[in-house]
């Protein structure tokens, strides 16, 4: 059996530790040390989640600089990798961060097989000393792992050349996210047949986005989007964030309130739950210089709930979606509002939609499927130690 740990702090959301649960199910004598909260920017404090934790050991530890993604650290680590002694270091985080480098050094000094986990997309040249974090890094690591296509060409023409495998970070759990009934429940069947299974609201068409409320999320094209559409087409944001008072503002300004709900953000496992309550996902994210969607993990979780997606053309969004949702050109207001009232107007595409997407995540990002692939590199990290 395997000695495993993984240090992460995207695992301070409940809904993720489904996948540690499922390595541990594959032989693997897992811990993940998580810290006891994570301040993201513009978000806000994401306090730890225990809800997933059978089969192994979830560790909190004390976090410096929190809310710092580039330098944050972990005073504790070195004791408790000490104790640990893993075989295998899955450090969660990216090859230009402070903690990568922290925590490869103490995995490597005690013999561990460590690998790291990059979502940037972007180019950039690094100034010291987060080009030197990522040269010691690449240099001492038995794998790379990435979220995304253009995150692992990065890599490569930044000088790694070692073994590096694309697999998303976390995957669905299909129980959880799963489609609803006819009956009002939500079902757990995967062989759920559709279009029977995927019930479109009879007086309304709802679209939604959960997620956070910031300019690169592309939310103003999608206000403006809506404006234009019918009546009956209204709109239901999910987040919290910086952008939200723009938001207000231009949701006021075009006599929009009475067709536009926002609530605040819902805990990781309250996201089925509130997926199923649309007839549609929007996610209409924009390129910036410093910035596009890496992933775009809503995509999957609605898909998974037999919720129709429409994405931005930005990033990874089509890789992630194929051909189980509809692209619209990032920024194009016009052809999101065309690509809506294109789903809104046609049950039978909407229902096509849900069945692929459900089939889609079952194929390829159930939680299950995820932990099996990251097993897989563990095993060739030791194999070739």
């Amino acid at each position: 059996m395997m000695k495993v740990v993984i240090l992460s702090k995207a695992l301070v959301a409940g809904a993720y530790q489904r996948k540690l649960e499922e390595i541990a199910r594959l032989g693997v004598e897992l811990t993940a040390l998580v810290p006891p909260a994570w301040r993201e920017p513009r978000v806000g404090l994401l306090r730890l989640e225990r809800r997933y934790t059978k089969g192994y050991r979830l560790e909190s530890l004390p976090i410096a600089m929190n809310g710092q993604h580039h330098l944050h650290s972990y005073p504790t680590l070195g004791r408790v990798l000490r104790r640990l002694r893993p075989e295998v270091l899955h450090i969660d985080e990216e090859s230009f961060n402070f903690a990568t480098f922290e925590a490869m050094r103490l995995g490597v000094a005690l013999g561990a097989r460590c690998c790291f986990y990059n979502y940037a997309n972007i180019e950039r040249a690094y100034p010291p000393p987060f080009n030197l974090f990522e040269r010691y890094n690449f240099h001492h690591a038995a794998h790379a792992l990435a979220c995304n296509q253009e995150a692992a060409a990065i890599m490569r023409r930044h000088g790694y050349d070692g073994p590096l495998t694309i697999v998303p970070q976390f995957g669905v759990d299909p129980e959880l996210f799963s489609p609803m009934q006819n009956d009002g429940r939500p079902t757990t069947d995967d062989n759920a047949g559709f279009p029977s299974s995927f019930i479109p609201h009879p007086s309304s068409f709802i679209i939604g986005y959960l997620g956070r409320l910031v300019p690169e999320k592309g939310l103003l094209d999608l206000v403006e989007a809506l404006d234009g559409l019918p009546p009956h087409v209204t709109l239901r944001l999910v987040g919290d964030g910086s952008q939200r008072p723009a938001i207000e503002r231009r949701i006021a300004q075009l006599g929009l309130g009475a067709r536009v709900t926002l609530r605040p953000a819902v805990g990781s496992t309250e996201v089925p739950a509130v997926l199923r309550t649309l007839d549609a996902l929007v996610l209409p994210s924009r390129t910036t210089p410093a910035w596009k969607e890496q992933f775009g993990r809503i995509l999957i979780e609605a898909m998974s709930c037999g919720v129709p997606v429409v994405g931005a053309s930005s990033g990874e969004i089509p890789h992630v979606v194929g051909d189980a949702g509809l692209i619209f050109p990032e920024g194009d207001v016009a052809a999101l509002r065309a690509t809506v009232a294109q789903l809104a107007d046609d049950p039978a595409l909407r229902a096509e939609l849900a069945r692929r997407g459900r089939e889609r995540v079952l194929a390829e990002y159930t939680q299950a499927a995820i932990a099996r692939r990251h097993v897989a590199v563990y095993a060739a990290m030791l194999a070739s130690a």
